[in-house]
């Protein structure tokens, strides 16, 4: 009598966990009808330290566009700005942009977690990490070859851009003296998301200052 009761809970159970093992990111992303677990995926960690030097920094030194026509290109016409010089991660999220420029540094506000860099690129303002906290996703989505399909799940996915963010810390940020820079010169190579409009805060993939 107590048998068919347990067994439509046994079936209800596998129609959930088969539903849900569906959604990325919260069971396991499966692709080709091969399940996560068995995924030649890159970890996120290792991909960083195979392309920073490989194929991300050189991709934004080629491709990024000057600053000050990207802002002017915004101000105009934000979704004609992305289309032209900007790359989304997915529908609906925010462009990135590849961008180069140099200006004169006027701050280094130390006190914020994000250590801001105020530079004055002509006519134009614009805010650079210096950390130690460098966040959100900017260049793991300007460079328009870091997809979400390479990577078992969303968590992986997000920590590809939190890996990189790492190498800007150690690769570009630690090589500059920040107690120095302020009224100097400064060179910049780096990718900003399109978040707020008229603001631009670049996470640097290089910098080269002055003497």
């Amino acid at each position: 009598m107590k048998v068919i009761p347990r067994v439509a809970a046994l079936l209800l159970t596998a129609v959930l966990v088969t539903a849900c093992s569906k959604v990325p990111g919260v069971y396991v992303y499966e692709k080709d009808g091969q399940a996560a677990a068995g995924s030649t995926a890159t970890d996120p960690k290792t991909y960083v330290a195979d392309n920073w030097a490989a194929k991300i920094v050189p991709t934004v030194h080629d491709k990024a566009v000057d600053v000050t026509t990207v802002a002017a290109a915004i101000a105009k016409d934000p979704e004609a700005a992305g289309q032209q010089y900007g790359h989304r991660s997915g529908t609906g999220s925010p462009f990135a942009y590849m961008v180069k420029g140099s200006g004169v540094v006027t701050e280094v506000d130390k006190s914020s977690p994000t250590g801001p860099m105020t530079v004055q690129a002509g006519g134009l303002k614009l805010t650079i990490a210096t950390g130690p906290v460098i966040a959100g996703t900017a260049v793991r989505d300007a460079v328009g070859f870091i997809s979400f399909g390479d990577f078992t799940n969303q968590i992986d996915y997000a920590d590809v851009a939190n890996q990189i963010n790492s190498r800007v810390k150690t690769d570009v940020i630690a090589k500059v003296d920040l107690a120095a820079v302020k009224g100097k010169k400064i060179d910049f190579y780096g990718a900003f998301s399109s978040l707020a409009p008229g603001t631009i805060f670049l996470v640097p993939t290089e910098l080269t200052v002055a003497p």
